[in-house]
């Protein structure tokens, strides 16, 4: 859903599509993943411009702007558990706990036993409330101390947060627009956070409604979501854009879908001048 969204958005405005394989965490990523992705993306008629970049190929990028917000002060570890932060916030914004800072001023060496665990690193947020203005929400606010509390950037086992390398990502590779999920509408914060901090450009926003199962779970792999059969892709891409305001649509080809498509994204979310 979100992939076709973006795909249109940037194709109704003229843009590039860029196609970012999010494999930050390679002990949890399966080693076909990425044929499928990119073999289902071939035959719905994704078309991407540019290389496929990966994130496991820019480790040192993520560094260096952890090292830029290290070197403002805003960085610190953080031994918390997981059963211990569940045990002691209230949920935040996008369900997990809000972050009490219980680390937050604790001396590196201040508890040598508990230092035997291994450390994340979060960043210390203030009480200033960002706004942003979503191309289909609207006007967002978000205050991260309340809602949030000091995220993580780097977790225990040292692999990069997704809030930080985004951001880097983003920046690097000149996104101008970025379209996702509303299940990530809450991350949008602390992104806007990170980007002021380190200097860099923040894009246009557009959250799309996501599908849900019975539960109220976003449908994905996780969750039960069924593949898109062989053979069916054109009736799956006529099912996405009718969830997404499109339709009906019923051209009989994939190349036929995508020029009937473009026009009527372009009427719907036109960018802001």
């Amino acid at each position: 859903m979100a992939a076709l969204a973006s795909r249109l958005d940037a194709l109704a405005h003229q843009g590039l599509w860029h196609v970012r394989i999010e494999d930050t965490d390679l002990l949890r990523t399966a080693p076909d993943a990425e044929e499928q992705i990119l073999a289902v993306l071939t035959d719905l008629g994704f078309a991407w411009d540019g290389a496929i970049e990966r994130q496991s190929e820019h480790d040192a990028d993520y560094a260096r702007a952890f090292a830029a917000l290290k070197a403002q002060g805003l960085t610190y570890e953080c031994i918390c558990s997981r059963k211990e932060l569940a045990d002691s916030g209230l949920p935040g914004v996008d369900g997990a706990p809000i972050y009490p800072g219980t680390c937050r001023d604790q001396p590196a060496d201040s508890d040598p036993i508990n230092r035997s665990r291994r450390a994340a690193a979060r960043v210390r947020v203030d009480s200033a409330v960002i706004r942003f203005v979503d191309r289909i929400q609207g006007e967002q606010e978000q205050n991260l101390a309340a809602e949030v509390g000091d995220f993580i950037l780097r977790r225990a086992d040292g692999v990069w947060a997704y809030q930080l390398a985004v951001v880097v990502d983003d920046a690097r590779q000149g996104v101008t627009d970025v379209v996702r999920g509303a299940d990530l509408l809450a991350s949008t914060a602390r992104q806007i956070f990170l980007q002021a901090h380190l200097g860099l450009p923040r894009p246009r926003y557009l959250h799309v409604p996501v599908l849900t199962n019975a539960l109220g779970e976003k449908l994905s792999k996780q969750t039960g979501a069924a593949p898109v059969e062989s053979g069916k892709g054109l009736a799956a891409l006529h099912a996405a854009a009718a969830f997404l305001g499109l339709g009906p649509l019923s051209e009989p080809s994939i190349d036929g879908f995508w020029a009937a498509a473009v026009p009527l994204w372009r009427a719907r979310h036109r960018l802001p001048s």
